[in-house]
């Protein structure tokens, strides 16, 4: 649910939508929803094991609690918003963290924790500038006398949502706020729920601070993202908001989409393997359990050419779930139920074919000829080639931002870069003798489509710039 707390009894209607959109992890199983995709390739593909349901299961109900938790944020502002802190997360203290309180809690921290946190922030960071650097700003002349231009500026203000669920999210932290600062934004507000009910994770408030967030919120779920969005508590709307979260977090940002800017339309945590008969199975089976324990309605999938692999990875699965602690055993579990699936191939174009499909958030490939696959492979949020990287890796410190497009979304869209929180401007400028020739094409142009007004501005500046001379300007608009 929203902030991970108990159900609101704050706006009408609420408790009862938020107590039936939580995830069914037991009962009957309803008939398979999953897009019948194949039916449109030409591929001859054998599910060893299909899901029952899709991320798209458990939307509808999440549409109806954000859309009625904006309205009462929308209405009452920073009011609503403490209520709902109170009611779903137990949090009635201070919700902006203060430079004091940031300093006691990094006392408290273990060396080698920050060592290790502030190594993955120097791995995001440094990625994160490379990318910066690949994309520049340049001059070109295009006409003689037409100079064009692009600008690369960074948003004023990005608001950096961390979770605060089940586990403590400390690599998302980084992830958002690093890229963030390297790409120059002026203003980078961080929020993150309380922690089990207390404060914030200490180690998550440490690494929005180490990555250089400006002002940080005890904050979690939809209202963390009303917030920022309205800019309440801090006066600084934000222009985007990134970060990944629960249904009803990825939801409220798909909502304000266009107020604000968003990384990318999220939903559950994916991994997609690509797997040939050189794969080791017991590699395998634990890269599917450990992203499949991120929550309940994570999918994992298996794309093989080898039965032999996809029977001793099936067999292999539940057996490292059982041995799991108690939480992530109940995610993963639930998660390979409802969403695990194996699929047998029978070349390695046809798994291409439906690996890009599936466009999985994570995709890693346990193959030979790595690079044929890179070379091939169209879609997906992030790529893992060859067994020695793992998702895990690039979920905590390699450097790639973790934040990635699901539910096929990687078919038209990466995930989070230092690209997201910049905007690329054009401008030009001419030469009268220049505006000679683009004047002409534009009120001939403009008279074609039906609009005069846009034709006389090129009409005046010709007869102003080239007085006494005659021009073929097309054919007045009559209508």
């Amino acid at each position: 649910m929203p902030g991970g707390g108990p159900d609101p009894p704050a706006a009408p209607g609420l408790h009862t939508l938020l107590r039936h959109a939580q995830p069914r992890v037991r009962g009957t199983l309803s008939a398979s929803v999953r897009p019948a995709f194949t039916q449109e390739m030409n591929v001859s593909i054998t599910y060893l094991k299909k899901a029952d349901k899709t991320p798209e299961t458990e939307t509808a109900t999440a549409q109806q609690v954000v859309n009625t938790m904006l309205a009462e944020i929308q209405k009452h502002g920073e009011a609503a918003v403490r209520q709902y802190a109170a009611d779903l997360d137990h949090w009635t203290g201070e919700l902006i963290v203060t430079p004091e309180e940031i300093a006691a809690n990094e006392r408290k921290i273990p060396a080698q924790v920050k060592a290790d946190i502030d190594f993955a922030i120097e791995q995001v960071f440094s990625f994160a500038q490379a990318q910066r650097r690949s994309l520049s700003e340049f001059q070109v002349e295009l006409h003689k006398g037409v100079t064009a231009g692009q600008r690369v500026l960074p948003v004023n203000v990005a608001g950096c949502y961390a979770p605060a669920g089940r586990y403590a999210h400390i690599a998302s932290a980084y992830m958002g706020v690093a890229t963030a600062k390297a790409a120059g934004v002026k203003t980078i507000v961080a929020c993150s729920g309380p922690f089990r009910g207390g404060p914030m994770h200490p180690y998550l408030l440490y690494a929005f601070n180490r990555a250089g967030a400006d002002i940080i919120m005890t904050l979690g779920g939809v209202q963390a993202i009303a917030s920022m969005a309205y800019g309440l508590f801090t006066g600084k709307p934000a222009d985007v908001i990134v970060g990944p979260g629960n249904k009803f977090v990825a939801e409220a940002k798909r909502t304000l989409f266009g107020k604000v800017g968003i990384d990318v339309f999220a939903g559950p945590s994916e991994i997609g393997i690509i797997a040939d008969e050189t794969a080791d199975p017991a590699i395998v089976a634990s890269d599917l359990v450990g992203q499949a324990e991120h929550g309940h309605e994570s999918p994992a999938w298996l794309f093989t050419t080898s039965r032999a692999l996809a029977e001793e990875v099936m067999q292999r699965v539940p057996r490292l779930i059982e041995a799991l602690p108690p939480t992530a055993r109940d995610a993963a579990g639930a998660a390979w139920r409802d969403y695990g699936e194996v699929i047998l191939c029978s070349s390695r174009e046809e798994v291409v074919e439906v690996s890009d499909r599936y466009a999985s958030e994570h995709l890693e490939v346990h193959a030979a000829d790595l690079d044929w696959w890179l070379q091939h492979l169209t879609c997906y949020g992030s790529l893992f080639l060859g067994e020695e990287t793992t998702v895990a890796y690039g979920d905590k410190a390699s450097g790639p931002n973790h934040v990635l497009p699901t539910k096929g979304a990687a078919r038209y869209s990466g995930g989070l870069s230092v690209h997201k929180f910049l905007k690329t401007f054009t401008w030009q400028k001419m030469t009268r003798e220049a505006a000679r020739d683009i004047g002409l094409a534009t009120a001939r142009i403009s008279r074609l489509e039906g609009m005069e007004a846009h034709a006389r501005t090129a009409d005046d500046r010709l007869a102003k710039y080239f007085p006494g001379e005659r021009f073929e300007l097309g054919e007045p608009v009559k209508v």
